[in-house]
């Protein structure tokens, strides 16, 4: 493999963790760009790997960062902003990505990999809309591009079973809108291999991968095999779409938004995949029940630290 000098953008993020870790262990340069450093101050970077503090949103600073780059991956990308007007969507993956673009064209770095999601530029969420509209500015910048649309992404520290686990562990009966929404959970470490594959494959340029998983399960479905993993009996109830709606209103106002509006929006689609991708790049893939188990005893350990934690102090 021919060792690269990497950019990446939000490499601080879930996968983001998982691809600088696997990059890095390949023998790769990684500059990771990120906001705020403080934020980060104790995450451990593996060698060769930098993390620089810049404002993303500077043209000038993106030019100089991509300045003698082999690639640039974009993974950055949000599930829920301030508010639901779609500024956030737009600032963070339209706008940042047409900078990213117009940054690489005069660098004359001409390798992007862009992070997406499956359904975009489907539906009515301000989310996939501005996946979408990211997407065409990809498609349109003359780069050597390749765009990844993953359905929801599991793993270690993940936003789907540990998340889940979390409020299991704080509700007896769960309301849920859009329970019967469908899902073909793709495992991280799949996603990630996915990457690296297209990196130094030629014939990925021009392609859009859809990453998905072999199981399809619903949002209830999810929720209880996430309780049954974790030996709890939980209660969980469908909500009509009314309520549904109501419930992502009302949690647009509260600190963190576990659930919004807009999530209520984009799960009108199911993320499930068409067009194989892993098959595409030779990736056999990773089935929920082969990780499940690990994932949460991971979850379980992490847990019972910041327990003991707390009680010592």
């Amino acid at each position: 493999m021919i060792r690269q000098n990497i950019v990446i953008l939000g490499g601080t993020g879930f996968v983001g963790r998982h691809l600088v870790a696997r990059l890095a262990a390949d023998g790769h340069a990684v500059t990771l760009l990120s906001r705020n450093l403080a934020s980060h101050h104790d995450r451990l970077l593996p060698p060769g790997v930098v993390l620089r503090e810049v404002d993303v949103y500077d043209p000038t600073v993106l030019r100089q960062a991509f300045t003698g780059a082999d690639a640039v991956i974009n993974l950055v990308g949000i599930l829920n902003e301030a508010g639901d007007s779609g500024r956030g969507f737009r600032r963070a993956h339209v706008e940042l990505t047409k900078l990213v673009v117009a940054a690489m064209q005069l660098a004359g770095t001409r390798r992007l990999l862009q992070m997406s999601s499956l359904n975009a530029g489907r539906g009515q969420s301000h989310y996939l809309k501005s996946r979408g509209e990211a997407e065409a500015a990809v498609k349109a910048s003359g780069l050597d591009w390749t765009i990844f649309e993953p359905s929801v992404i599991f793993g270690h520290g993940d936003g789907l079973f540990c998340r889940f686990a979390q409020l299991l562990k704080l509700a007896p009966v769960l309301p849920l809108a859009r329970a019967g929404c469908k899902f073909a959970p793709v495992y991280v470490g799949d996603v990630v291999e996915a990457f690296v594959r297209a990196l130094g494959n030629r014939r990925s340029i021009g392609e859009v991968y859809e990453l998905y998983g072999p199981e399809v399960f619903t949002m209830a479905e999810i929720v209880k095999m996430t309780a049954k993993a974790r030996g709890l009996t939980r209660l969980v109830v469908p909500l009509p779409d009314l309520l549904g709606r109501l419930q992502g209103f009302v949690f647009d106002f509260v600190p963190g938004k576990p659930f919004s509006s807009d999530n209520f929006r984009s799960l009108a689609t199911d993320s499930v995949g068409g067009i194989d991708g892993l098959h595409r790049l030779g990736i056999v893939p990773t089935r929920v029940g082969a990780k499940l188990p690990e994932i949460l005893g991971h979850f379980d350990d992490r847990q019972t630290r910041y327990a003991r934690y707390r009680a010592a102090r």
